[in-house]
């Protein structure tokens, strides 16, 4: 019963934020329904028909030669996600590494990626065009809060490396943050967005405020503020996973001046800052380990960011992008309690700054039959690694201090003939110069050179159907941290790692070349009018040389590189993805096999995720503005290179409805959504996670929006 009092404790406090902005009495009544006439269902939109950003020129999911998923702010509102990892969801390729701690989830892409090793640059994750990167023993990626995003989009293979910088060898990850236009309707000056959401594992709540502004005909500014908060969550069946509670504060600050010709041009300066401070929590976010203990830490990732576009449309030689960003993580934690002796737990502070610019244009030339697009750029960064300790020697072996240099140029060219078929070649240079800190023994300034190729093409046959392919070569340079980690000698006859490992200077260039080829099919008026089925196949081939791994070498009586070059590997794979959308029913589909193998010991590498298959089946009211319907999570059980497992495979059920009020009553600006996941209180886990899943959980979302 105490249990219960806290959940509706919650629960009226979270609706009584909204109430104090609204009536009271609005949830409460029944929408009536509509007595026009309904007019003829225009075709309805599909998530592959979804607008891409991130791949070049701007072009629909479906008609880009690569494998492309678009995350689109109803979905992500859909979802009520608690997390980052929570969006991904229904993304094929895509597997969340980690846990469902806020501090210790990363990426997966098509087998790419691991929780415990330094290979964050594998996967690039930009926002708003800044890229983030962090890297810390047992800690995640990225630290964010769903609630700033409007869209995310995963661009899958190393393709993406052309534009976005060498090394994607899983892919790219961009997310874009709100801006105030997504809250203002033609007439409005002024919106403001009350939110709240809550959850019953564990007393989950999280508050909302949007506040977007229009500064006459030119500026808009856009203020959001949250917070989150949630206990310890529990497992299928009810098992507590300790350290996972947390309370984060997170905001977005934006402004946008358009100006020039038909105001076409726009410089845009935004700030963003997630922090979460946790005492007493997990040391290790990523996996629970008793040994480590716990700790008091605070994360603070904060993203600078400005951005000048000129599309300049009467002129064909003219389509500019500036964007100049500082992006800052830090990690600061104390009070330590753990059973063993480690410099892991002495008061400490890491953390990554970078500065970056990137500059583009795109060349545009057309005829009667063609079109041509070239885009020529330039990015350069600077990025510096920290890492001390208030005891020991004052610094990290192994989370060295050094910096990073980089600076590339790109060049892509899109070709489009007769509206059928589509070219796009490409290629990077990417020179980096890495120095180390001047403590770290036998190390010195290393430097690199990148080359990353590509061809891609898609023919259309006719409108409904389409192949596509291409070929992708791309190297992954090594960090900094693989290139100057060392660990002390050891003390005592016998010991072993971490003893005894030195600066691994030589390390080679990781390489990836990547196959891909697929089909696309659409179709409208299928069922009835307006209804529209599309779904997109793709199937991959990595071949990945030059692996950097911590060195399996365990008789360090002499000393050895912390990091070697050991493995060649083989990942391959088919993804799947179809979306159905009707005027009263909609159907998504994602399914994603992956293969992959160690060359060497033929075992399957480690970070290989399991056959999964999402699957959404939903039905609208058109009338009441309602939907509802049931998701499903399945993935077959496997068995990886990992001392731990077999993992079994797994099924979790949800079920979700959502209301929007009309906008032609009373009810105009309110939503809700509601949703139980893992209706089973099933206990399952990700191969790729160090934890077991949320047992069931009950979640509620309310918002309201005024304009003025």
């Amino acid at each position: 019963m105490a249990t219960a009092r806290k959940h509706v404790t919650y629960l009226m406090g979270g609706v009584a934020l909204l109430a104090l902005a609204g009536t009271s009495s609005a949830l409460a009544q029944q929408a009536a329904p509509s007595s026009a006439p309904a007019a003829k269902t225009e075709a309805q939109a599909t998530a592959l028909q979804r607008l891409v950003v991130g791949a070049g020129r701007e072009k629909v999911a479906i008609d880009t030669p690569q494998a492309v998923t678009v995350i689109d702010q109803e979905q992500i509102d859909d979802e009520q996600a608690i997390t980052i990892g929570d969006i991904f969801r229904q993304t094929p390729g895509v597997t969340i590494i980690g846990t469902d701690r806020v501090g210790g989830q990363g990426f997966n892409i098509r087998g790419v990626g691991a929780a415990n090793a330094s290979d964050e640059s594998t996967i690039i994750i930009t926002v708003d065009g800044a890229t983030k990167f962090y890297e810390q023993y047992n800690m995640g990626s990225f630290f964010s809060d769903p609630e700033l995003y409007k869209q995310v989009e995963v661009l899958r293979g190393p393709a993406s490396s052309t534009l976005y910088g060498s090394g994607a060898l899983g892919g790219v990850i961009n997310f874009v943050t709100k801006d105030a236009s997504d809250f203002l309707s033609p007439n409005e000056k002024v919106a403001l967005r009350l939110k709240s959401m809550l959850d019953s594992n564990k007393e989950g709540l999280s508050t909302s405020a949007i506040l977007a502004a229009r500064l006459g005909e030119q500026t808009d500014v856009l203020v959001n503020g949250n917070f989150r908060r949630a206990n310890d969550y529990l497992t299928g069946y009810g098992t507590k996973v300790p350290g996972s509670g947390f309370e984060a504060f997170s905001g977005l600050a934006k402004v946008t001046h358009h100006f020039g010709d038909n105001n076409e041009q726009s410089v845009r300066l935004s700030y963003q800052r997630w922090q979460s401070d946790a005492d007493d929590t997990s040391y290790a976010q990523n996996r629970t380990v008793n040994d480590f203990g716990n700790i008091d830490r605070q994360i603070t990732d904060q993203t600078l960011v400005f951005a000048y576009e000129n599309p300049a449309q009467g002129n064909p030689f003219l389509d500019l992008k500036l964007n100049l960003s500082v992006s800052d993580t830090k990690v600061v934690q104390d009070n330590a309690t753990a059973r063993i002796s480690s410099p892991l737990f002495l008061d400490s502070e890491y953390g990554y700054r970078t500065w970056q610019a990137k500059l583009e244009n795109t060349f545009e030339t057309t005829g009667d039959n063609f079109a041509n697009f070239l885009t020529l750029g330039t990015q350069l960064s600077y990025q510096q690694r920290t890492g001390k300790t208030k005891g020991g020697t004052g610094w990290v072996d192994f989370h060295p201090e050094g910096t990073d240099r980089k600076i590339g140029v790109f060049l892509q060219n899109e070709f489009i003939w007769n509206e059928k078929l589509t070219i796009i070649p490409g290629v990077r240079l990417d020179y980096v110069s890495l120095e180390p800190d001047s403590r770290i023994p036998g190390a010195r300034s290393q430097s690199y050179l990148a080359f990353s190729p590509k061809i891609a093409a898609m023919y259309k046959f006719t409108e409904s159907f389409s192949v596509f392919g291409s070929l992708a070569r791309t190297e992954r340079l090594p960090t900094l941290d693989e290139l100057f980690s060392t660990s002390a000698r050891p003390t005592r006859p016998g010991a072993t790692y971490p003893g005894g490992r030195t600066a691994s200077l030589g390390l080679k260039k990781e390489e990836s070349l990547n196959y891909e080829a697929g089909f696309a099919v659409s179709g409208k008026d299928l069922i009835q009018d307006g209804d529209a089925l599309q779904f997109k196949t793709t199937g991959f081939y990595n071949n990945l040389t030059n692996l950097i791994a911590t060195n399996p070498q365990n008789n360090l009586s002499v000393p050895v590189p912390y990091y070697v070059n050991i493995n060649q590997a083989r990942i391959y794979g088919v993804e799947f993805e179809a979306d159905y959308q009707s005027r009263y029913a909609f159907a998504n589909f994602a399914y994603s096999i992956i293969r992959g193998k160690d060359e060497k010991t033929k075992k399957t590498l480690a970070s290989i995720p399991a056959d999964t298959v999402a699957v959404t089946l939903g039905a609208r009211v058109p009338d009441y503005n309602l939907t509802f319907g049931w998701r499903g999570q399945f993935a077959t059980s496997i068995s990886t290179g990992q001392t731990t497992g077999p993992f079994a495979g797994y099924a979790v059920h949800d079920a979700f409805i959502g209301w929007k009020g009309d906008e032609a009553t009373q009810f105009k600006g309110w939503e809700v959504r509601a949703s139980v996941d893992n209706i089973f209180d099933k206990r399952y886990r990700n191969n790729l996670a160090g934890d077991d899943g949320r047992g069931r959980t009950f979640k509620l979302t309310v918002n309201k929006q005024f304009g003025w």
